[in-house]
């Protein structure tokens, strides 16, 4: 598993909190210090709490159920966008739509619009539409795409929730706390780590910061992935050598049918043989007697 070391995060300025007047007390437990009216985060805290939070992140890629990377923050955007990807699992970066997890059979509906107009455009139906009519599609397809272009692969709930600021994403972490997902978090010193499974204290503002922390769990959710491919073809191999021992079997059994089919035709013509000498003898004895 990932590990990442306290200079790291240091460099990353992973430690930077919000002001003094800013802060919520639940995250007095995940404070080192004060200063210059701005708190310091205990970095030995953020590197267990990372830890176990890589470590269920992985559990759930290699169970092969989905995590859903949520980021609409400026600084937050491209970054989750470029290392999600590479992951293959869902993120959003743009603006959040409301009971996106709690009212979920309506965003699928909204992202199967989006197939059913790239159909028309494969098919031929879009060419025979007026202007004014592939304008408004084209518009609404390139609508579509933004906000729910990057959750098309989903097909039912996620089993997890990563959100990079509380604050700004409440909306998505009360959707997930009403369904029973897990949620896994950057929280800063303004934002409540009470309603988060698996806190991270962390600066969420900083871009460096983000990425330190995305792409470690990026990492984890990666191994997990091709643990669970290498399981899978374990499971393979003993198949495919049952089936090759089966093959085995059978044609033993046929060649040994064959080697006792040989074996009683060679019976047959000896005993035709010894019945032909045995006619010819008697043939000679009843000649010599005449």
């Amino acid at each position: 598993m990932p590990k990442t070391t306290f200079k790291e995060l240091l460099d990353a300025g992973v430690h930077f909190g919000h002001l003094k007047r800013k802060w919520n007390p639940a995250m007095a437990p995940y404070i080192f210090m004060e200063r210059n009216g701005i708190h310091i985060i205990d970095l030995e805290k953020t590197i267990t709490k990372l830890d176990e939070a890589a470590s269920a992140m992985k559990h759930i890629a290699k169970s092969g159920k989905k995590v859903l990377f949520v980021a609409t923050k400026k600084q937050a955007k491209e970054i989750v966008a470029e290392k999600v990807k590479k992951v293959n699992m869902p993120y959003v970066t743009e603006r959040w739509p409301g009971g996106m997890l709690t009212n979920f059979p309506t965003i699928r509906k909204a992202v199967k619009k989006m197939g059913s107009i790239d159909k028309m455009a494969s098919d031929g139906t879009f060419m025979n539409l007026s202007k004014r009519e592939k304008l408004q599609i084209t518009r609404q397809r390139a609508k579509l795409e933004k906000n729910l272009g990057s959750i098309a692969d989903l097909t039912r709930l996620p089993s997890a929730l990563f959100v990079v600021d509380v604050c700004k994403e409440h909306i998505a972490v009360r959707e997930a706390k009403r369904l029973g997902i897990t949620v896994f978090a950057m929280v800063d010193t303004n934002s409540d780590p009470s309603e988060i499974d698996f806190p991270i204290p962390a600066n969420d503002d900083a871009s460096k910061s983000i990425s330190l922390i995305v792409n470690l769990l990026c990492q984890s959710i990666d191994e997990g992935l091709n643990e669970r491919k290498i399981e899978k073809e374990k499971e393979f191999l003993p198949k495919e050598k049952s089936i090759a021992g089966k093959d085995v079997e059978t044609t033993d059994i046929s060649d040994s049918h064959e080697v006792e089919t040989d074996d009683e035709d060679e019976e047959e013509t000896k005993d035709e043989d010894t019945s032909d000498k045995l006619d010819d003898d008697k043939d000679v004895a009843n000649s010599d007697e005449e």
